[in-house]
């Protein structure tokens, strides 16, 4: 039976009014006092606007553990209960919301960002000693000890305890991107010989015993969602194919999940997540280039990030619904709700998605930061099925981010389009 975007679905307890939901990217609100009212800013237009679920991104279940400055992060219970209000006003403008919940793991701050590591009181955390080509970047990685590892499974059960009784309508695991849990799944990351290593069905434990935690402490029927590789790319080859992902998918539908988001993800944090072109103008402006000189205390940083971002531009440039191969082999093998995530652009890719029954549910990401009132003609039936978005994948936003700079967007062509006309006297 078609499926179309205007179609309510249930996935356990969290009842959505549509098909549409703004997948998780940095909002910039980080620690700063009103990060509820940051929030707030972002995800009530985009409710407002008519979006069925606003997927919170990744919120660091402990103090320390953030990958971009932007980020927030649980120092205890207050740190949720904050944003309760913000929880409220997303309901009243009638969108339902989950926050997702994670941990940078080798990535995290502490290990590459000057002041962050200054301030440090713990070390970053990773599976295994990292691999030697990522020692140099990422300092003072410490290696989990199994009852470290069980004290991060509760950890989480603790936070995702706290987001309930905040209301949000349930949470969702950062399990992919290169991030702590998705280097517990990788071979590459995870090379250690407990219940928590060597075959995939142990790699992936850590998903498992987080989602007991979570019932134990928020409750059976509060809904955990996970996002997850299921394709890993490393630098010579496949840390796992899609074929083990999709095992890996049966694994956590049997684990309990009430939803999953596959995608493909690279062993390194890089554009393979978001693709598009090389932004030019990041590496341009003073401003972006000075936080990143402060970031690593010198001047090379900056070309090298440079370097990197015109490569991956070159191996991964913008493509249309690119985990199209991945979402559609996920559905075919689970019973669970499959979101689909990258690069959809257009009404027409989301109708062709949810009328083929290759996923249950449309996300869309970094175009929310060009066009906050998205939803209004993503969902509106006359529509032209091509209308494009103002985003242009330029991947500008993605350094901003990372340093912790509002979640908005920073094509300056983008930008200019919406910029007033001056009146001819003013000129």
């Amino acid at each position: 039976m078609s499926t179309n975007i205007l179609e309510p679905i249930s996935i356990g307890a969290l009842h959505l009014k549509n098909r549409l939901y703004r997948a998780p990217v940095l909002e910039g609100a980080g620690q700063k006092k009103d990060h509820a009212a940051q929030y707030a800013k972002y995800f009530v237009p985009n409710a407002q606007a008519g979006v069925g679920l606003i997927i919170q991104g990744n919120t660091i279940v402990l103090p320390e553990g953030r990958t971009s400055l932007g980020m927030t992060a649980v120092e205890g219970k207050e740190t949720i209960m904050e944003l309760a209000p913000m929880v409220r006003a997303v309901h009243e403008a009638g969108a339902k919301i989950v926050i997702q919940l994670g941990h940078g793991g080798v990535y995290a701050i502490e290990s590459w960002h000057q002041e962050a590591r200054a301030r440090r009181t713990h070390h970053p955390y990773a599976p295994s000693p990292p691999p030697w080509w990522l020692r140099p970047m990422h300092t003072g990685v410490h290696a989990l000890s199994t009852d470290e590892v069980w004290k991060l499974i509760a950890r989480f059960g603790e936070v995702a305890a706290w987001t309930r009784e905040a209301g949000y309508d349930a949470v969702q695991l950062a399990g992919g991107n290169a991030k702590l849990l998705h280097q517990f799944l990788s071979p590459v990351y995870n090379r250690r010989d407990d219940e928590f290593g060597g075959s995939a069905a142990k790699r992936a434990r850590l998903y498992l015993e987080i989602r007991k935690a979570i019932a134990e402490r928020a409750g059976d029927d509060y809904p955990v969602l996970l996002k997850m590789p299921a394709v890993e790319n490393n630098l010579v080859g496949q840390g796992f194919t899609l074929s083990e992902g999709v095992e890996l998918a049966r694994i956590m539908e049997d684990g309990g999940f009430a939803a999953i988001t596959p995608t493909a993800a690279d062993v390194l944090p890089n554009t393979a997540i978001c693709r598009g072109s090389y932004p030019t103008a990041t590496f341009t402006n003073d401003n972006i280039k000075g936080l990143l000189r402060k970031a690593k205390g010198n001047g090379w940083w900056d070309r090298m990030m440079s370097v990197s971002m015109w490569m991956a531009a070159r191996k991964y440039p913008f493509q249309p619904v690119w985990n199209r191969e991945i979402f559609r082999a996920v559905k075919q093998a689970v019973r669970i709700p499959v979101f689909a995530v990258g690069g959809i652009r257009t009404p027409g890719e989301a109708a062709q998605i949810l009328s083929s029954g290759d996923a249950d549910v449309i996300g869309v990401g970094r175009p929310f930061y060009a066009e906050p009132d998205l939803p209004a003609w993503f969902l509106d039936p006359s529509t032209p099925a091509d209308r494009e978005p103002k985003c242009e994948s330029s991947n500008a936003c993605i350094v901003p981010q990372m340093l912790g700079l509002p979640g908005v967007c920073y094509n300056p062509d983008v930008n200019k389009k919406d910029a007033p006309a001056k009146d001819d006297k003013a000129a």
